[in-house]
């Protein structure tokens, strides 16, 4: 007894000990050779702090700058990231920064950035997500290999121009809705004070209702608020320190994510397994997201000898359909509040801008053609994406010890490729980086960058996100049919605060003064 006893108790001195020097090696050993060894390559940064890494720091910076309102300025890189706004002055534009035990090199480079992004299968590796910010949304932006590739192949044909021309329709709908809303408030006087920023984000949230779901919008809207609602969740999640298996405690925001994960589930399951059983009957309407992904599926799964496992599974498709939710309404809801902040301090564009729409299109409802025709228009849309661009970075990692820039880097080390910073680069753009001038753009994207990848709203390279096209056809049409009917300024209640929550958002909203025409 006394031997069996004995061996117990050395087997748990031994998984104690191994614990120990794990946890040691994660939140000490690991970090201070890290930091010493890019240091010796000239990568410098404020020191490591056990655990938490600089995130106390960086949390802190954000949280005195988002106390008040900024000038109204398009400056506005040391408002969004004033930690590392501050420590690139300090150290140089690539220095090390530490989230919790994670370190983080910032990318300023359009070189390093082209080596970065212009691999397919992943020399650079996206980061590993966790499992809370898994419940919003998974999909094709976070796989990696044949996975992301198959997912690739099979969603494509949802973003060919023909499949927009026909969801245009919906759009179109949409936007009327809105404009009759603004309608109504301004009827009495002809002018009005609105805050447009929920406004726009209900509007692409029902754009994207419409055009993923087709006849089973009502749900699908039911689905946006839900997800509006993680995604609150998830960035309080995002600003403190994540500790594995926290998931599992049963507080009381816990228990709201995975509520908020069932009823998506259960909505989203119910809508494919009605439209599995339309396409059966021959009765299904092929025109929204939905439709055109559960037919490339099937055609996906056809040409390898009706295998299912070729194709994408329905948990494969429920996870795209959050996706398709949270980069659908976000991204353009976003970029078009700046671009009414914008053209409402720049009222001579406002003028050109709307000069064309009603050139091409007279009051008449926009169109597909025209939309594509508006150069104009386009420019602004452009230059918004640069000085607001909705994602400030793109995050990568090493998933061995690679080479990058004559840089000798340990596996697992982290990217943080700026895309703020750089489009807010005097060295990229000139001493005017931070003055509103669409004319930039008047070449196209690869005049105005000298054919360097110092432009990229929507990511850049083969992974560059597949729903570009949408975005920027749904806000033309949003745009030209807003200009249509009004003018707008800035309402004197109108404070500038540009701050990060997951997209860069307005933090008090976009008060304008609306005035029908």
């Amino acid at each position: 007894m006394g031997y069996f006893l004995s061996i117990s108790l050395l087997i748990s001195c031994v998984l104690l000990v191994s614990l120990t020097w794990r946890l040691v090696y994660w939140v000490w050993w690991r970090p201070m050779k890290v930091e010493r060894y890019l240091k010796e390559q000239g990568i410098k940064g404020p020191p490591y702090k056990l655990l938490y890494g600089n995130m106390k720091d960086i949390i802190s910076f954000m949280m005195k700058e988002q106390s008040k309102p900024m000038n109204l300025s398009h400056q506005i890189v040391p408002r969004v990231y004033p930690f590392q706004y501050e420590m690139m002055k300090k150290y140089g534009k690539m220095s090390l920064t530490w989230f919790g035990t994670n370190p983080r090199v910032n990318i300023m480079d359009p070189e390093l950035m082209r080596e970065i992004l212009s691999n397919k299968f992943g020399h650079f590796a996206k980061l590993k997500t966790n499992p809370i910010t898994e419940l919003l949304a998974k999909g094709l932006a976070n796989y990696e290999g044949e996975k992301w590739a198959k997912h690739r192949r099979i969603i494509n044909p949802a973003f060919h121009q023909e499949k927009l021309k026909r969801m245009l329709p919906a759009f179109s709908t949409c936007c009327s809705e809105l404009i009759s809303r603004w309608e109504q408030l301004a009827v009495s006087q002809g002018s009005c004070e609105l805050d447009v920023w929920p406004e726009l984000q209900i509007l692409t949230g029902d754009v994207i209702s419409r055009t993923a779901f087709g006849s089973n919008y009502i749900e699908g809207r039911r689905i946006f608020q839900l997800q509006t609602e993680q995604a609150k969740l998830l960035i309080e999640a995002a600003q403190s320190l994540y500790l594995p298996g926290f998931r599992f405690l049963p507080t009381k925001k816990n228990l709201r994510r995975k509520e908020i994960d069932r009823e998506v589930r259960t909505l989203l399951t119910g809508i494919i397994k009605k439209r599995e059983k339309a396409i059966k009957l021959g009765d299904a309407d092929n025109g929204d997201l939905l439709g055109i992904l559960m037919e490339s599926n099937l055609n996906h799964c056809q040409e390898n000898g009706n295998s299912k496992s070729s194709g994408m599974t329905t948990e494969d498709v429920i996870q795209e359909c959050k996706l398709f939710y949270f980069a659908g309404q976000e991204t353009t809801s976003v970029l078009l509040a700046w671009t009414m902040v914008v053209l409402s301090t720049h009222p001579n564009w406002e003028q050109q801008a709307r000069e064309e729409v009603l050139q091409v299109f007279g009051n008449n409802k926009p169109d597909f053609d025209g939309l594509n025709h508006l150069k104009i228009v386009t420019m602004i849309l452009y230059e918004v994406l640069r000085l607001y661009p909705p994602l400030t970075l793109l995050l990568r990692r090493t998933y061995k010890r690679m080479t990058l820039g004559g840089i000798n880097f340990p596996h697992d080390v982290q990217f943080s490729l700026q895309t703020l910073f750089i489009h807010h680069d005097p060295e990229i753009w000139g001493n005017d980086v931070d003055e509103f001038k669409p004319e930039r753009f008047s070449g196209g994207v690869s005049n105005a960058t000298k054919n360097q990848v110092a432009f990229f709203p929507f990511g850049w390279g083969p992974r560059i996100c597949i729903g570009q096209s949408f975005a920027l056809i749904e806000a033309k049409l949003a745009l030209a049919m807003i200009l249509q009917h009004f003018s707008f300024e800035l309402s004197p209640a109108y404070a500038h605060a540009p701050c990060t929550v997951l997209t860069l958002q307005p933090q008090h909203g976009v008060q304008v003064m609306l005035q029908k025409i």
